[in-house]
C-alpha cells in the first residue's frame, strides 16, 4: 500500500509552456523526492506593459510518494501488516 502526496508550483519561461513545465519539475525534483506525476493544471502568460508577452507560465499539480519521518507513529495498517 502507497500514500502520494501532492503538491502545486508554477514554473516560468521566456520561450513557452513546455519549457516552464520544465522549469518547475526540475526545481521540484532537487527537495522531493520519488515524483511520480506532474499534471498541468493551467497555463498563462505575463504580458509587458508595451503588450509584449514577458514570461510563460504552467501550473502543475507534483504527486510524489509519501514518506513516514523516522520515528513518527506507526499507523493501524502498518501494525496489522506488521503481525500478519
Amino acid at each position: 500500500m502507497s500514500v502520494y502526496r501532492v503538491t502545486e508550483v508554477i514554473g516560468t519561461s521566456p520561450t513557452g509552456w513546455e519549457d516552464a513545465a520544465k522549469v518547475a519539475i526540475a526545481a521540484a525534483s532537487r527537495t522531493l523526492r520519488d515524483l511520480r506525476v506532474a499534471e498541468v493544471v493551467e497555463q498563462d502568460v505575463t504580458i509587458s506593459e508595451s503588450g509584449e508577452i514577458e514570461s510563460f507560465r504552467t501550473k502543475l499539480r507534483l504527486s510524489f510518494k509519501y514518506e513516514v519521518p523516522l520515528g513518527a507513529p506507526e499507523w493501524e495498517g502498518e501494525k496489522a501488516k506488521a503481525h500478519a
